[in-house]
């Protein structure tokens, strides 16, 4: 008769356990400070930064006119007004990187539709069918303004309403779309 012995041994070394559980964390340490240095938070960091060395190279352009005897008290006056000039100007720099960030992310997201704009204009240079595509949105939206511009007040005459249709209705897009039907 056979007899299976089931032995509850690890199957992995505790000390490598440690060590990836050290790791990860490390690992989830950095994603967190790179989180947090990223964006606006980092641009309103730098700025600080740069407020606070202008403000002690002034500071200590005044303590190296000043006699060696009282450098110690100008060091802590330099310092005080570092940090002084850090809390005053904290809240200006953060708005300020905000509002840099949010005109960069309008400014390249431009930028990204107007060469798709102009990759979909060489592409319907190629294709007929593209091109009519995009005539009959044209002719749609033109037609969709119209209708917004339109009062209660100034009812479309059946002229007005043919011209509509034909418009919309251009033999250009019907030759196009022809071969759908």
């Amino acid at each position: 008769m056979t007899s299976f012995i089931d032995i509850k041994y690890s199957t992995q070394h505790p000390g490598v356990a440690r060590v990836e559980t050290a790791i990860d964390a490390s690992m989830d340490l950095s994603r967190q400070v790179r989180r947090s240095l990223s964006g606006t938070s980092g641009l309103a960091t730098l700025l600080l930064s740069a407020m606070a060395a202008a403000t002690m190279v002034v500071a200590y352009e005044v303590m190296d006119s000043v006699a060696e005897g009282h450098l110690l008290v100008m060091w802590i006056a330099l310092w005080a007004v570092a940090f002084a000039a850090l809390a005053l100007f904290a809240g200006a720099a953060r708005s300020l990187a905000a509002r840099s960030v949010v005109g960069l992310d309008a400014w390249s997201r431009s930028l990204a539709e107007a060469r798709s704009d102009q990759r979909l204009w060489a592409a319907a240079k190629q294709d007929h069918r593209l091109m009519a595509d995009l005539q009959g949105a044209v002719l749609r939206e033109e037609a969709r303004i119209e209708v917004a511009k339109e009062t209660p007040e100034t009812p479309l005459t059946p002229a007005m309403r043919a011209a509509r249709a034909l418009r919309v209705g251009s033999p250009m897009a019907r030759d196009s779309y022809s071969h759908c039907f």
